[in-house]
């Protein structure tokens, strides 16, 4: 054994380690194998990096957008419809059928396109039942990859058999000869987590806090009054002479008017120069005896008061956020008067906040620098646009977008032109991508939501293992591990060498891609099965299909997309997958025992 393998092997040993032991975030143990193979040079730096620019990356990032984009569309709420039926309110039940669904979907689709389109479903049906999204994810999650085995095209590992075969000169396999192989393994990957899901899958999900709570944290932390009272402007009100900033609301009575109500139309923070009619409805918040000045002074009419302002039917929609100032922000170096904040995006400012300095008080003269955090009031989704427009940090949690059911014919084209893309033989990355872009340029996800839409933990976590597989690759790690795990048995039963080789690519598929590991050691079995006397096709077919076996850590590109969302750790992944990795092993091995050797 040469030093660069025993080194390799050293570092593949502890990042399973950090792994299970979750030591650190999943993405750091991969940025930090990444740069450990760089700096002791077993990869070169570019080789390092080159995970940014991979094929599976591009991918992922491509489908995150593109079912960002399903699911803004509106196009989910189409397809849950029929499951919830189906399942009605078993949670086994729903969760068998689902994972039916995703399995079948994947014999015709890559894993990453198919997984992309049924997390939302996942998500949306689990909320909606009231169910354990973490109890419903997994399952379906290992169903994807399962059900890649139906067909030689549902995954990249398959997909390459073919040419690595004819290769080595042998005859290729059909589209449907893996068949047998993946029915066994996804129907009994489906009764695994029927009979035993109870137990393995976890029951503890992390509580969200809710919108509301964040907004109470808010409040109390800044000390804002949130009573709100609604006034009417009487005829010949002493009001009717002054504009919103003659009128002193803000610098004199500390007060924010939050919206003005004219008839059946009302307009949210208005303008510094609006002027006030007879018959208007302000709504206004701030102290109570604020409240009462003001309302005194000019002689208005109390229609209503409230408490808080989620309690006014026209506020339901509206929020408190904080927004902090970046270096190249818009408003750095101006006022919120020269940026004219209320006339152009409809938010209040409420509070500035610098270092230690709170200003509650009127500070529409005050310079903006970088660094400053803003409070502002308002409709949520005028918020959103006041972050994007001028490069603002949104601090603060806003409830959840609107579907708006916005171009879902568009949004399914988008995905449909993905996938035929990738039948016809186009790259992966490029397939997808082309999707993503249609989906953007259509207007379903707009520019700014891009970021938003991407998941970058799951990012970081490829692109930090995708080096050790070539590390693995050009220092001879996985020839040695290879030659020590399978000669040593080219004298005893076919079976044991058969189970030594789905071990062997199960074991490498998790630091691997799946693509990779059926690189590797496709023409490795090949030459071995020659010497020992077995089926190269049927060997390497089993090498191949092993290259699928990845359940017991979140490396694979299908359990890092719904890591996050499910909120799993690694050792969800170990508790649920390690005994179906062996189901898989002695599943795959008996069925090519059987039909293929």
């Amino acid at each position: 054994m040469s030093f660069e393998i025993a080194l390799t092997l050293i570092i593949l040993l502890v990042t399973i380690i950090l792994f299970i032991t979750e030591a650190f975030r999943v993405d750091v143990i991969a940025i930090l194998v990444m740069l450990t193979l760089a700096w002791t040079g077993l990869i070169t730096p570019s080789e390092a990096f080159s995970g940014l620019s991979s094929n599976a990356v591009i991918a992922v990032i491509a489908v995150m957008i593109i079912g960002y984009g399903l699911e803004q569309s509106g196009v989910m709420q189409k397809i849950t419809r029929p499951l919830m039926e189906a399942a009605g309110k078993n949670e086994k039940k729903l969760t068998a059928i689902l994972s039916l669904s995703a399995g079948a979907v994947s014999a015709l689709m890559q894993n990453i396109g198919v997984i992309a389109l049924f997390l939302p479903i996942v998500r949306k049906i689990s909320k909606k039942l009231k169910f354990s999204l973490k109890r419903v994810l997994m399952p379906v999650g290992f169903a994807v990859i399962l059900g890649g085995n139906l067909t030689m095209v549902g995954a990249g590992n398959l997909i390459i058999l073919n040419d690595l075969l004819q290769q080595q000169g042998a005859e290729p396999y059909n589209l449907f000869a893996v068949f047998p192989i993946g029915l066994a393994v996804l129907l009994l990957g489906i009764l695994y987590f029927y009979v035993f899901g109870d137990k393995l899958l976890s029951t503890e999900e992390k509580e969200e806090e809710g919108f509301l709570e964040k907004q109470q944290k808010l409040i109390s932390a800044w000390e804002i009054s949130t009573t709100v009272y609604s006034y009417r402007v009487p005829e010949g009100c002493d009001l009717l002479i002054n504009t919103l900033e003659e009128s002193k609301l803000w610098s004199d009575y500390n007060l924010y008017l939050l919206a003005l109500r004219e008839d059946e139309e009302i307009s949210y923070a208005p303008w510094r120069f609006t002027k006030f009619f007879a018959g208007q409805e302000l709504i206004i918040m701030g102290e109570k005896e604020n409240l009462k000045a003001f309302g005194r002074d000019y002689n208005l009419t109390l229609e209503k008061e409230y408490s808080n302002y989620l309690e006014h039917p026209e506020l339901e929609d509206t929020a408190f956020a904080e927004l902090m100032l970046t270096p190249r922000s818009d408003l750095a170096g101006k006022s919120i008067r020269e940026i004219a904040v209320r006339k152009n995006y409809y938010v209040n400012p409420v509070h500035l906040i610098r270092g230690e300095k709170e200003i509650g008080y009127d500070f529409s003269d005050v310079t903006l620098q970088a660094g400053d955090t803003l409070v502002v009031y308002g409709p949520n989704e005028n918020i959103r646009f006041f972050e994007s427009e001028k490069g603002l940090i949104l601090l603060t949690a806003l409830p959840p977008k609107k579907i708006e059911g916005n171009k879902p014919f568009f949004a399914v084209g988008s995905f449909l032109l993905s996938i035929i893309l990738i039948i016809l033989g186009f790259n992966l990355g490029l397939a997808f991508f082309t999707g993503a872009v249609f989906i953007i340029l259509s207007g379903i996800v707009k520019i700014d939501e891009i970021y938003e839409a991407v998941d970058w933990k799951t990012v970081f976590l490829l692109t930090g293992l995708i080096p050790l597989g070539i590390a693995m690759e050009n220092t001879g790690a996985a020839h040695y591990l290879a030659n020590l795990l399978i000669m040593p048995l080219r004298d005893g039963p076919i079976f044991l060498i058969l189970l030594a080789v789905a071990l062997l690519a199960s074991i490498f598929t998790l630091f691997m891609s799946n693509v990779a590991a059926a690189v590797v050691l496709v023409p490795l079995v090949m030459i071995i099965a020659g010497e020992i006397g077995v089926a190269p096709r049927g060997l390497a077919l089993l090498a191949a299909v092993s290259a699928s076996n990845s359940f017991i850590l979140p490396t694979h590109q299908v359990n890092a997309f719904f890591m996050s969302a499910g909120d799993y750790k690694s050792s969800d992944y170990l508790k649920s997958g390690a005994f179906l990795s062996i189901i898989y092993i002695f599943t795959a091995a008996l069925m090519v025992y059987f039909f293929y050797i």
